[in-house]
């Protein structure tokens, strides 16, 4: 059976999916989202970039034919060409498994070994700006093949990474044997007769083409990674408790949990309540919740904020602004749209006109990017801080301020999810900022203004489901301090 460097670098990240490419039905995966597909082609742009500064090699075989990719990628290499681009290295493992490498690069370096008075290190171009764990093992990977190959141990490896001048060396002493760890962790769950337990973890799962097939798995598991807050490190401490339903872990005290790795008296109290939220199916005051005085209410004028950014290009082309004004009962959505990269500040400055008119008014915003964003742009267009300090002051988390005094009982507090679970939904229900990034690099290609106006749609929508998720919250925790001081 073969093993390549991408199985090896999907197991890191989830160790069911590459059982699942290797054992599985592949007519259930996902059809791959716009997201997946634009990461796809900056892996490739990238690629290219980096290629088209080198005068390379590349073996010519049929493909699928391994051995006569490595045949013809041996011939290159005694040749001593200076860089082979995709060759393929293989050397057996076990009895059973043959490793298949395929690094980017293979470069040429002065030395020893079975081919002369040279050898090679293997360099990969990876999309990541840091140098992560997976792709340094998937480095130790290419170089233990490579070191079988030509007798002899290349002395590093590379990673040549986004956005960076210089390549990043990886210590091989370091991580070979880690490597071999994570290969030998991957062999047994391979030669498992069942999948590896499913785990949602949102963030790392949702590009993955087996999501919904996992995540209807766990749904019908009712499995505990499906409540918020629980991650792998506390989901296997409360395996060894033997707790492993949410109705078990809503009926457990706190103190059982707060000496274990990954709790403390407040994680633990938080947990419960969340699984008790999850199976009563209603609202629940936190424990350490926000006291109230830190709490929103409401206010005659209210800004609800939302950005849509496009990361690649460092760009935050739309600034979203809903005014409501309670006292004359009016609302008024501003959408300051950059259809240029050229012209963000503008928008900026279009921006700030319209919060300096409502000179007292909150700000309101989901998360903390919003803020992030207005302090960055305050920088990269020189906003004076007395200028920019007042409006700071203004801003209002409201995902902080729900997170830190209710319980729901919802699976995510994504906005989204929070949001459809008071009965707000979004015009266009398979919107999402992945698509928006997706659609503002079709628009700019195109010019197919539709492409804008759904951007713009779904960017008021979030506003607009900012501000119910607000009022909604003003409203339960008013509701629950009168009832409790009654």
């Amino acid at each position: 059976m073969l093993i390549n460097a991408e199985l090896l670098l999907q197991f890191q990240r989830c160790q069911r999916r590459p059982y699942l490419d290797t054992h599985g039905d592949h007519h259930q995966r996902d059809v791959p989202n716009e997201l997946l597909l634009k990461l796809q082609q900056d892996k490739i742009a990238h690629h290219q970039s980096v290629m088209a500064q080198l005068i390379y090699h590349q073996p010519r075989y049929s493909p699928g034919n391994w051995q006569a990719g490595a045949k013809a990628t041996w011939d290159l290499m005694q040749q001593g060409v200076d860089y082979i681009h995709q060759g393929v290295l293989c050397t057996s493992y076990g009895e059973n498994y043959t490793l298949i490498s395929r690094p980017d690069l293979l470069v040429k370096q002065p030395g020893n070994s079975n081919l002369g008075d040279w050898y090679y290190i293997p360099a990969d171009i990876e999309l990541g700006k840091r140098p992560k764990q997976e792709y340094q093992v998937v480095a130790a990977f290419h170089a233990q093949v490579l070191a079988v190959v030509q007798e002899a141990k290349p002395k590093e490896a590379w990673l040549i990474l986004r956005n960076k001048d210089t390549v990043y060396e990886v210590d091989l002493s370091k991580w070979i044997p880690q490597m071999q760890v994570v290969l030998a962790e991957y062999i047994q769950a391979l030669e498992s007769p069942v999948a590896p337990e499913v785990f949602i973890s949102r963030q790392k799962c949702n590009l993955c083409h087996w999501y919904n097939y996992c995540y209807a798995i766990a749904h019908s598991q009712q499995h505990l990674s499906l409540l918020p807050g629980v991650t792998p490190i506390r989901y296997s401490q409360l395996q060894e408790l033997s707790i492993t339903s949410v109705e078990a872990l809503a009926q457990t005290h706190p103190s059982t949990l707060e000496t274990l790795i990954g709790f403390d008296s407040e994680v633990a109290s938080r947990l419960t309540v969340q699984a008790q939220s999850v199976v009563t199916k209603q609202p629940l005051i936190l424990p350490y919740a926000l006291p109230r005085e830190k709490l929103t209410f409401t206010a005659p004028i209210e800004l609800y904020f939302d950005i849509e950014a496009q990361p690649d290009l460092n760009l935050n082309y739309l600034l979203g602004v809903l005014v409501v004004d309670r006292q004359a009962n009016t609302e008024q959505f501003y959408s300051f749209l950059a259809e240029t990269p050229a012209v963000e500040g503008l928008i900026w400055q279009q921006f700030l006109d319209l919060v300096y008119q409502y000179p007292t008014a909150p700000i309101y915003h989901f998360c903390s990017y919003e803020v992030d964003t207005v302090k960055r742009l305050a920088k990269l267009y020189r906003t004076p801080y007395l200028h920019i300090h007042p409006i700071l002051n203004r801003f209002i988390d409201i995902y902080e301020q729900l997170t830190r005094s209710v319980a729901l009982p919802i699976e995510s507090y994504a906005l989204k999810a929070i949001a459809r679970w008071l009965g707000f939904e979004w015009r266009d229900q398979q919107a999402s900022g992945a698509k928006c990034i997706y659609w503002y690099d079709q628009w700019l290609e195109t010019g197919d203004r539709t492409l804008l106006e759904m951007i713009q749609r779904y960017n008021e929508d979030d506003c607009r489901a900012t501000r119910n998720v607000k009022d909604w919250l003003v409203k339960y925790i008013q509701n629950e301090y009168r009832y409790n001081s009654a």
